[in-house]
C-alpha cells in the first residue's frame, strides 16, 4: 500500500513538472512567435478541451475566453447561413437561346 501511495505520489509529481516544463515552453514560445494561425479543427479541439479546465487556469490558453465565443459563434453563423442565389430566374441554356432566336427569324408575327 505504501508503494503504491508513493507511485502515485511520484506519478502526480511528475505530471505537474511536465505541466510546469510545458507551461515555461509555452511562456518562451509567446515571446518569439507572431501571432499564431489556428486551423479549425485546432479551434474546435481548443473550444472543447476549455470547457474541462478551470477559468483561473485559462491564462494559459493562446486565445481569450472572448476569441472562443467568437469562433463559436461564427461556426453557428456558418451553419445556418446558405448560399444566396442571384434574383430572377435562372439563365437558359445557348441551345434554348438559339432556337428561340431561330423561331422569332423564321415566324416575325
Amino acid at each position: 500500500m505504501l508503494g503504491l501511495v508513493r507511485t502515485h505520489r511520484t506519478d502526480a509529481f511528475s505530471k505537474d513538472a511536465e505541466i510546469l516544463v510545458l507551461r515555461h515552453q509555452l511562456a518562451v514560445l509567446r515571446r518569439q512567435v507572431g501571432r499564431p494561425r489556428f486551423s479549425r479543427p485546432d479551434r474546435a479541439l481548443i473550444a472543447l478541451l476549455a470547457s474541462f479546465v478551470p477559468r483561473e487556469r485559462w491564462r494559459a490558453f493562446l486565445v481569450t475566453p472572448q476569441t472562443v465565443l467568437d469562433w463559436h459563434r461564427h461556426l453557428v453563423w456558418r451553419h445556418w447561413a446558405y448560399p444566396h442565389r442571384p434574383p430572377g430566374r435562372p439563365r437558359l441554356a445557348e441551345e434554348t437561346v438559339e432556337l428561340i432566336c431561330r423561331l422569332a427569324r423564321e415566324r416575325p408575327r
